[in-house]
C-alpha cells in the first residue's frame, strides 16, 4: 500500500500548463524507454529530455514505474488502433487469405516500429502484474472486436472465440520471430504462408 503522505504529494494537473508539462514528461519517457529500455533509463534522463527538473517529474509521478504505466497505456492504444481499424473494414464475404496477410503485415510493422519498447514492456510481463494485465487487455480488446465483427457479418461457427485466440497467438509468435528472433535457418516467406494457411483453415473449414 502506498504511503498516504506520498500520495498527497503527487500533483494531479488541472490547468492547461500543468497538463502540458505532464504530457511532455510522458512523451519524453516514451522516447527514452524506446531508445534505452526501462532499466537503462532514470528519472534524470526523463527530466532532461522533457525540459523540466527532476523535482517536477516527482511532483506528477510517484516513481519511474508510475511513468512506465502511463507509457504502456499509450503503447497499447497505439497498437490497438490500427488493428481495430483493419477489423472494422471487414465485409462479407471475407477473403480470409487477404485479410490474414494484411493483419500479419500490420503486426510486423507495429512490432518493428516499436521494437525496443515492445521488447522492454513484454519482458516485464512476468515480473510486473500491472504490465501483464495491460497486454491481456490488448488481447481481450482485439479478440472481442474480431468476434463482434464476425457476428455482425453473420459469421459464427463452433468455438469462434478459441479460433480467434489461436489466430492471435500465431500472429504474435510469427511477428516476434521475424522482429526479434531472426533465426537464419528459417524461410520466413514460407513460414508466413504456413501461418496464413493454418488460420484460413480454422475459419473456412
Amino acid at each position: 500500500m502506498y504511503n498516504k503522505k506520498v500520495m498527497k504529494a503527487i500533483r494531479e494537473p488541472n490547468q492547461e500548463r500543468s497538463i502540458e508539462k505532464k504530457n511532455k514528461i510522458i512523451e519524453a519517457s516514451y522516447e527514452i524507454f524506446s531508445e534505452a529500455g526501462y532499466y537503462g533509463t532514470n528519472t534524470t534522463d526523463i527530466a532532461k529530455r522533457a525540459g523540466v527538473s527532476t523535482g517536477i517529474v516527482y511532483s506528477y509521478f510517484k516513481d519511474k514505474r508510475d511513468i512506465l504505466l502511463y507509457v504502456l497505456n499509450i503503447y497499447i492504444d497505439k497498437v490497438a488502433e490500427p488493428v481495430l481499424a483493419c477489423v472494422n473494414e471487414l465485409s462479407a464475404p471475407i477473403n480470409y487469405p487477404a485479410f490474414i496477410n494484411k493483419i500479419l503485415n500490420l503486426a510486423i510493422k507495429l512490432h518493428k516500429e516499436n521494437a525496443h519498447l515492445h521488447n522492454t514492456l513484454h519482458s516485464l510481463t512476468s515480473s510486473d502484474k500491472a504490465v501483464g494485465d495491460e497486454f491481456i487487455r490488448l488481447e481481450d480488446v482485439i479478440t472481442k472486436a474480431v468476434i463482434g465483427k464476425f457476428k455482425e457479418l453473420n459469421i459464427a461457427g463452433e468455438h469462434l472465440t478459441e479460433k480467434v485466440h489461436i489466430s492471435m497467438n500465431l500472429i504474435q509468435s510469427y511477428s516476434h520471430e521475424v522482429t526479434f528472433d531472426k533465426h537464419d535457418y528459417i524461410n520466413y516467406p514460407a513460414m508466413k504462408a504456413e501461418v496464413e494457411q493454418i488460420i484460413t483453415g480454422l475459419f473456412e473449414n
